[in-house]
Parts: C-alpha cells; sequence; structure tokens
C-alpha cells in the first residue's frame, strides 16, 4: 500500500512538472531537461561501467559534461532565447565544444588501463546517442506550429500508450509481443495501448481546436500512431539494455518507478520519430 501511494504521489509531480515545464518553456525548459538529462546520463553510464567491471569517476564526469553540451547547446539554438546573432554564436560555440569532448574522450582511452577499452568508448558515445541527442532534439518542437502543445500531446499520448498497454495486456494479454526481452508484453497491450493513444487526437483536435490549428485529425491520428509504436520500442530497448546487464530497474531515485531512465526510456526514441513525422507534414503539407 505505501508502494502504491508512494507510486502515485510521484507521478503526479513528474507529470505536473512536464505539463508545467513544456508549457513554459524557455529557461524553465533547458533547467528541467537539463537536469533530467544528467540523471539519465548517470544511471546508463553507472549501469554500463558495472557490467565492464568498474567506473572510472574521470571519465564518468567527462561523458556526463559532454551530454550536456550537446543537449543544453541544442536546446539553447532552437529556443532562441537571445538574438540571432547570440544564438548563432553560441551555437557554433556549442558545436566546437563538443566536437572537442568527441576528440578528447578518444584520447582519454589511450592512457586506461581497463580490460576492455573499446566497449567504455561504445559505451560514452552511445550514451550521447541514445539520451543526450534525443533530449536535446526535443527543444525542436518549439520551431514548429503549435510546437509546445504538439509537445504536450506527444507526452500525454505516451503516457495513454503505457495505460492502455497495461490494462487491455493484464485483461486480455495472450500472445507474447517479444518473450526474449520482455515477458509480460502481449500483442493485445501493445493493440490497445495503440488504441488509447490514437483516441487521444480527437479529444485534443476537437477539445482544444485553437490549439491545434495547422495539423488535421488525420496528422493527429497519425501522430498517435508513430507515438505508440516507438513508446513500444523505446520501453523494449531499455529492457534489452537492463536484462543484458542483469538489472530490474535502471535506478531508485523515483519512489514507485526506479529510475529516470526507467521513466524516459520510450521518450527516447519517440522523440526523434515525431519529429521526423511532423516535419514531413509541415514539408509537404
Amino acid at each position: 500500500m505505501k508502494n502504491l501511494i508512494a507510486r502515485t504521489i510521484t507521478g503526479i509531480i513528474y507529470v505536473a512538472l512536464i505539463c508545467f515545464t513544456v508549457l513554459t518553456g524557455g529557461w524553465y525548459f533547458i533547467i528541467f531537461f537539463s537536469l533530467i538529462a544528467i540523471l539519465a546520463l548517470w544511471e546508463f553510464y553507472h549501469l554500463c561501467n558495472s557490467s565492464v567491471k568498474g567506473e572510472n569517476i574521470t571519465t564518468l564526469v567527462v561523458d556526463i559534461a559532454g551530454g550536456m553540451i550537446l543537449c543544453t547547446g541544442l536546446c539553447c539554438v532552437n529556443l532562441s532565447l537571445l538574438s540571432p546573432f547570440t544564438t548563432a554564436v553560441l551555437g557554433g560555440t556549442f558545436f566546437t565544444v563538443y566536437l572537442l569532448y568527441l576528440t578528447v574522450r578518444l584520447v582519454m582511452q589511450i592512457y586506461s588501463h581497463e580490460s576492455s577499452p573499446h566497449s567504455k568508448l561504445a559505451y560514452s558515445y552511445m550514451g550521447q546517442m541514445y539520451i543526450a541527442l534525443p533530449l536535446g532534439l526535443m527543444s525542436m518542437y518549439y520551431t514548429l506550429p503549435d510546437g509546445k502543445y504538439l509537445l504536450l500531446a506527444m507526452f500525454i499520448m505516451i503516457w495513454l500508450n503505457d495505460t492502455g498497454a497495461f490494462c487491455v495486456g493484464s485483461l486480455l494479454g495472450k500472445h507474447k509481443l517479444f518473450p526474449r526481452i520482455s515477458p509480460k508484453k502481449s500483442w493485445e497491450g501493445f493493440i490497445g495501448g495503440m488504441a488509447f493513444a490514437v483516441s487521444s487526437a480527437f479529444i485534443f483536435k476537437f477539445c482544444f481546436p485553437n490549439h491545434f490549428e495547422n495539423i488535421s485529425i488525420a496528422g493527429l491520428c497519425g501522430l498517435g500512431l508513430v507515438v505508440g509504436a516507438f513508446s513500444t520500442w523505446g520501453d523494449l530497448v531499455e529492457s534489452m539494455i537492463k536484462r543484458a546487464i542483469g538489472v530490474k530497474d535502471s535506478g531508485n531515485i523515483l519512489p514507485g518507478h526506479g529510475g529516470i531512465l526507467d521513466r524516459i526510456d520510450s521518450l527516447l526514441l519517440v522523440v526523434p520519430a515525431t519529429l521526423l513525422y511532423l516535419t514531413a507534414l509541415v514539408l509537404y503539407a
């Protein structure tokens, strides 16, 4: 019972913070998701380093700093909080410093006496692509028509997809979706989650028409399909990583929910996929 209460309270606070941050945007967005990036990168590198026997604190700090440069740099450029000239200079500076990180990280590995230097280097770069890049790219939503409302809709679709998959899967699930990685997931749950996500498109379009003027109902339904598919794949990717390492949760920072990475695993694949989808809609509309 205590775990359920803790899980509920944590979930409410988490959802409220995301809704506030997305709708407010600006520096609130940058600070909040930069913090999320730091925590998620720390969890990821801690898990991966434990699998190759050893954690170098210097490497960990450098990798997290590199992820912060990438994530924060993309956010600052896309949100355009400063003058165009300053934004351009800032973007170029972040890009140059990030290239320096990539180079320095390679050089650092030469001086490492670890038994699996190639694995540690691969994990370092994977964390940048898997976590820091999608979280930074999320700021591109603000460059799209109705961007912040579409971003909030994307988050709600992810949550509804998870809810629908759990409810339908628990009641009707018989056919395993991916037993090798996640034995509890079923095709029935996957279809149920997809139906919840797509159904929300009608609520967004017809209950909040002023916030979704630049996208059709078909476009929103398509967004729900993309979210449903890549949300499931995102969950499976993190399950694959945890199963390979032999852990249940990525961390324990969120009472009743596990780690930050457990909460954003779907988001990490949904962000680039939905951005491609929405950009295509804008270009070919």
